[in-house]
């Protein structure tokens, strides 16, 4: 009974979590996927800004005062956690509204947005000196929950900043504190609450009761794009706390599809989901979406989130950048063990094909590797052609050469023997030196005609339209074409090569000079473009 209720159990979680995986990598994809869309929703947000700003214009000139404040108060909301200066600039028009208008809940609303926008790019010090200007006691029950969530915001802000035991423990008293004073004030059916009342127990090490809090707000209210993302980023906190791994990635994914939504910059979702990946393995995205937020962080000017991203930034890139050498070790490796087969084909040619088949198979596996090793290997065959062709060809050319000189030799030993001397010099004369080079050379263009056929059309591509080189008509190769296919066959040395063709050296050099001056390519490269010719 006990094992069949454990193989339930059992199957229960494999089934659990083999369908998060999949739940996890269709919100990846769909989060790389809005990614791409950044731009549209940029376009958007810019869209109703330039609205707002129309209107915000139209209200100053006809000197309504509380429309005025109306449209730069949503131009702030727009700006808030999208761009600090131009936020910071609204936020100061908004204070000289609110002073012109000598309107007291105008002018405490405009320190305390100023304090929040202050806060938003890390600039505590000075955000709290603004909002602990603010006399609490005059506000109107209205604002102050709005007051008492920016200066608790601060603190705890300050705290995860500050990062110093002491300092720490009493800048979140004191958040705490003025987050208590803001639950005190708001309804209890609000989402305003709930928000407040999930950071109130984050704030308290009750992860537990934070998660409730922030689910409670998700599924009971309607919230904008920029408050889902806070909730759901808190959740994706708090799940990594449990040790709810999968949760707390699906989480943070959705708070960062819901930033990108909302065109928010001075977020924390997307950099807390590269470090989730990092741990999980999945370097290339923890890379991508590290630098994404850095941009963001950077577009706001958020300072304490540059340093936040900053500082995972090169643990991230760091291992990326071992996990890049690791792969280059491994495909050096490989390579290593290619070229060694490279060498057997050469070695052992009666099994060739087989060496073929297992390079085919790495081929696969290195494709980068192996489109080197292509040209390789038609490097080797082509050898091994011009090898055979030309050894069978030299093995027949010795064998007449051996035929000639003993049958040369039969003469002269039968003049000699008959002391018939004066024949001596007929015999000798006889010989056709200048002959037996034509047909050396003949012999030599045809063998290498028959491995590169196209090597004449190929050869004038090189030069000039009106300096193309053609053999006469009884000719297979000219002298100027026979230099550049011994060169094609690997001979550059132009002593090895004057003495094939039974010239100088100067000559030769001469005749090469000739040809590269028929040519716009560079001289030096000329000789290499002559070895890319193919072979049949």
């Amino acid at each position: 009974m006990h094992r069949k209720l454990f193989l339930i159990f059992l199957f229960i979680f494999i089934v659990y979590d083999a369908f998060s995986s999949n739940e996890t990598n269709r919100l990846l994809e769909l989060l790389d996927e809005e990614i791409s869309k950044k731009e549209n929703y940029l376009d958007l947000k810019n869209k109703k800004i330039e609205q707002l700003q129309v209107h915000f214009a139209a209200s100053k000139q006809i000197g309504n005062n509380e429309q005025w404040f109306s449209y730069c108060m949503q131009l702030i909301g727009q700006y808030e956690s999208f761009s600090y200066d131009s936020a910071f600039k609204y936020v100061t028009i908004l204070n000289n509204i609110a002073k012109q208008t000598g309107n007291t809940d105008y002018l405490a609303i405009s320190n305390i947005k100023k304090g929040f926008t202050l806060l938003s790019s890390g600039l505590f010090k000075e955000s709290l000196d603004i909002l602990h200007n603010i006399d609490s006691r005059t506000l109107n029950d209205s604002i102050k929950p709005m007051f008492y969530n920016v200066i608790a915001r601060t603190y705890y802000d300050l705290a995860d900043y500050n990062n110093d035991q002491f300092y720490t423990e009493k800048y979140q008293r004191t958040g705490t504190q003025y987050l208590d004073s803001a639950l005190a004030l708001l309804p209890q059916n609000s989402s305003q609450y709930w928000s407040a009342m999930g950071l109130r127990r984050m704030k308290a090490n009750d992860p537990e009761g934070a998660a409730d809090a922030f689910n409670f707000l998700l599924t009971k209210f309607e919230l904008s794009d920029h408050t889902y993302a806070i909730a759901t980023s808190s959740l994706g906190y708090l799940y990594t706390l449990l040790n709810r791994e999968n949760e707390a990635i699906d989480m943070l994914i959705k708070a960062s599809i819901a930033d990108i939504h909302a065109s928010t910059k001075e977020t924390v979702a997307l950099r807390n989901l590269a470090v989730q990946l990092f741990n999980n393995g999945d370097i290339k995205r923890a890379n991508k979406y590290i630098k994404i937020a850095l941009d963001d962080a950077t577009h706001y000017n958020a300072r304490h989130r540059k340093v936040e991203v900053g500082a995972v930034l090169p643990i991230i890139e760091g291992e990326r950048l071992a996990t890049v050498e690791r792969q280059r070790k491994q495909l050096l490796n490989y390579s290593f063990i290619v070229s060694m087969l490279s060498v057997l084909v050469i070695s052992f040619f009666s099994i060739i094909y087989l060496q073929f088949k297992k390079l085919n198979k790495v081929r696969n596996a290195l494709q980068i590797t192996n489109n080197n090793l292509i040209e390789m290997n038609r490097s080797l065959q082509e050898a091994n052609t011009i090898k055979q062709e030309y050894i069978g060809y030299f093995f027949n050319v010795n064998s007449e050469y051996i035929d000639k000189l003993e049958a040369l030799q039969k003469k002269l030993y039968r003049r000699i023997a008959s002391k018939q001397f004066s024949d001596l010099d007929s015999i000798i004369n006889n010989t056709d030196l200048k002959k037996e080079r034509k047909q050396l050379f003949d012999n030599f263009d045809r063998i290498f005609l028959k491995i590169f056929p196209n090597f004449i059309d190929e050869f004038n591509k090189l030069l000039n339209d009106n300096e193309k080189i053609y053999p006469e008509k009884d000719e297979l190769l000219n002298t100027d074409l026979r230099i550049f296919a011994l060169i094609r066959l690997g001979i550059t040395d132009n002593e090895k090569i004057a003495k094939f063709l039974n010239y100088s050296v100067n000559t030769i050099y001469t005749y090469k000079t000739k040809i590269k001056n028929k040519t716009n390519i560079d001289r030096d490269e000329f000789e290499n473009r002559i070895m890319a010719i193919r072979s049949y």
